[in-house]
């Protein structure tokens, strides 16, 4: 494994693991974060892990440059190139109907097979968090199966709904808000993404593995969820 540890700020460094993601390359940064949870908790600020990538935030009235990496290059020189476990296994429900999922149709057409087919397979697969951004909440879950793998809309909608589960090339993700957005839609999940008012705020952090069941519409009203 080689890892590149680069400046990133007046208070920052970013750890560089590899060119793309992969589970492996996810459960290193997890490890990661675990061992400099450990070893600097009292230096460090935020710790803010991506697909391939880990920024590492510091206070700067602790300490400064130069003991902050070399503390992480001890930190993250134990890691090996093996996986460290799976995370947390969350299920999240989702109401796939053309009523909720308006580009279901078309990844169907696109992929040459049925409606019922691309909800099974969306279905099958355990997804990892690789990264959340974007807005809070938002997990880039991957990878989908490449039969209904969709391109992004040429042009974005102006409103997605919250709960919005939608799809965008290998990628998957639950709009945890109302917001923009030009990913193709597929159903609409009734757990809440993003929540302040509680503690943890997610569901789902990086690391973890997501899958998906499919309800009935009563099941997703019931649920919370709203049409």
């Amino acid at each position: 494994m080689s890892l590149k540890i680069e400046i990133a700020g007046q208070n920052a460094f970013i750890i560089y693991f590899a060119e793309q993601t992969s589970p492996e390359v996810s459960s290193q940064i997890q490890a990661a974060v675990s061992n400099i949870q450990a070893q600097l908790s009292e230096l460090i600020v935020d710790l803010v892990p991506s697909y391939a990538s880990l920024l590492v935030i510091y206070d700067l009235d602790k300490t400064d440059s130069f003991e902050v990496q070399n503390q992480l290059r001890q930190a993250v020189s134990s890691l090996n190139g093996g996986t460290i476990g799976s995370g947390k296994l969350i299920t999240l429900p989702v109401y796939y109907d053309e009523e909720s999922g308006p580009d279901l149709s078309v990844i169907a057409e696109r992929a040459k097979i049925n409606i019922d087919d691309v909800i099974e397979i969306h279905q099958q697969t355990e997804y990892r968090v690789y990264a959340i951004g974007f807005a809070p909440g938002f997990a880039y879950l991957g990878e989908v199966d490449k039969r209904i793998a969709a391109p992004r809309l040429s042009t974005p909608r102006q409103k997605v709904p919250r709960g919005a589960v939608a799809i965008a090339d290998r990628q998957t993700a639950v709009y945890p808000a109302q917001s923009p957005g030009g990913w193709n839609l597929i159903g609409l999940c009734p757990t809440r993404m993003f929540n302040p008012q509680i503690q943890p705020c997610m569901p789902v952090q990086v690391g973890d593995r997501v899958s998906f069941r499919s309800i009935q519409r009563d099941e997703f009203l019931d649920l919370g969820g709203e049409l």
